[in-house]
């Protein structure tokens, strides 16, 4: 029988992040959000500090191997440097910025998507092995819509066997979602599980919020009507935009016009919309107030911020 002493454990959870950086360089070899062979997973590398860009987070885990990044949520900012991780547990547009990376020591992170009901059958499953999801008033600061938290040798080593599966991909399709289950569990009987457990109980005000982002989300094209979303919920239309902007930093409708404009990004740059067309669709009624609010935004006009994205990815190509 092979026994294993204390000190050779100590030294392989001090090898972990080694062996993350080795297997996510191997495969983040492109600067740029990348997608890889399992479909809830992608990769981040950067071997350079960035400027603030603007994105939306859908419901994941997001895991910092090294480097640092901060990211602001309205009014608030999370930095967080590897090995940590962030949940999102709702929809999110947020600001990020790569803070320290060189090409000898890039930038390093995994994103990996979480559904909702995933982590709510998950709760269910442990019962009363999950840690309680404390007070139901909506959380102060950070601990909202985004948290974050040391990535500790466990959850180290769970990502680890998930990324190592893209060095198997004949064990992909039965081993990744028990690896990304793993992950998920972790997360919850660890220092994130009262977190997430507040967005995934049915009977919360952290879960209203979430469906009332669901449905923004869903229908972004049409006209904000609080007292219709206040009422699908049952929440008075004060408690809705008061716990709205606790989870999100911004009010209802701001986060709808953050999600217009990210999809009229998006419509132009993948679809090849002209910047009227693409502001009709996501719900403008004026393309010269789109354009104002799109600069504002973004930092340019929509057809000069389209230009430089499409020359920033062909660059990014490799030779």
């Amino acid at each position: 029988m092979t026994v294993i002493m204390p000190e050779q454990i100590t030294h392989f959870s001090e090898s972990l992040p080694q062996q993350l950086s080795q297997v996510a360089r191997r495969w983040a070899f492109l600067e740029e959000l990348q997608d890889t062979s399992i479909a809830e997973v992608q990769l981040v590398r950067a071997d350079a500090p960035t400027s603030f860009h603007c994105a939306v987070y859908e419901p994941c885990l997001c895991f910092v191997i090294q480097g640092s990044k901060t990211v602001l949520l309205g009014d608030k900012e999370i930095v967080y440097t590897g090995p940590s991780y962030m949940a999102s547990a709702v929809h999110l547009p947020v600001t990020g910025r790569i803070d320290h990376a060189t090409p000898e020591n890039p930038f390093l992170a995994v994103k990996v998507s979480v559904d909702p009901q995933e982590v709510a059958g998950l709760i269910l499953e442990l019962g009363d092995k999950a840690p309680p999801a404390g007070n139901d008033a909506i959380c102060s600061e950070m601990d909202c819509g985004l948290k974050s938290a040391y990535m500790d040798a466990r959850m180290q080593g769970a990502l680890y066997r998930l990324l190592s599966l893209l060095d198997s991909p004949e064990d992909i399709k039965v081993l990744s979602p028990l690896a990304r289950r793993e992950l998920i569990y972790r997360a919850l009987m660890g220092e994130m599980g009262p977190h997430m457990r507040r967005f995934a109980a049915s009977d919360s005000q952290a879960n209203r919020i979430a469906q009332v982002i669901y449905t923004l989300k869903e229908h972004y094209a049409q006209p904000l009507k609080i007292r219709e979303l206040a009422a699908t919920v049952n929440m008075s239309e004060s408690t809705l935009y008061h716990s709205f902007r606790q989870v999100t930093r911004m009010s209802p409708l701001q986060y709808q016009k953050k999600l217009r404009l990210h999809e009229a990004r998006r419509l132009m740059l993948a679809e090849g919309l002209e910047a009227a067309t693409a502001s009709y669709r996501v719900g403008y009624e004026s393309p010269s107030h789109f354009s104002r609010e799109y600069s504002r935004m973004f930092g340019a006009p929509p057809r000069a911020d389209v230009s430089q994205l499409r020359g920033a990815r062909v660059a990014a190509l490799p030779a």
